[in-house]
């Protein structure tokens, strides 16, 4: 006899839990949203900011690299740059490694 209390007790348990559960994923959304706004989105705007400035490169600009390294732009290739570092000296660097452009004569290849 107790087994069918049981029984009847568990099935009365699981129908309660299916309003409690749209409930309990709220908070789960709520996280993934927050997610969204602050993490996800800012980064895509970052990327697509420094795909358009890599595409926008041009002879004469002035960068630095994400090693560090300030120049400025002799050659525009398809995926790489010719970068002066001081005068004569030339790296061959790609595209995607300039961290950001810097005003006109910051850099002086003396």
């Amino acid at each position: 006899m107790s087994f069918f209390i049981s029984d009847a007790m568990a099935e009365g348990a699981a129908a309660g839990s299916q309003d409690g559960g749209l409930l309990g994923m709220l908070p789960l959304l709520l996280i993934m949203v927050l997610f969204y706004f602050m993490l996800i989105r800012p980064q895509q705007k970052r990327a697509k900011e420094h795909k358009n400035m890599v595409g926008a490169l041009s002879k004469g600009d002035e960068l630095v690299t994400n090693g560090g390294l300030l120049g400025r732009v002799r050659n525009v290739g398809d995926s790489f740059l010719t970068v002066e570092i001081a005068e004569g000296i030339e790296v061959k660097i790609q595209k995607q490694s300039v961290a950001t452009l810097v005003p006109k004569g910051t850099f002086k290849g003396e």
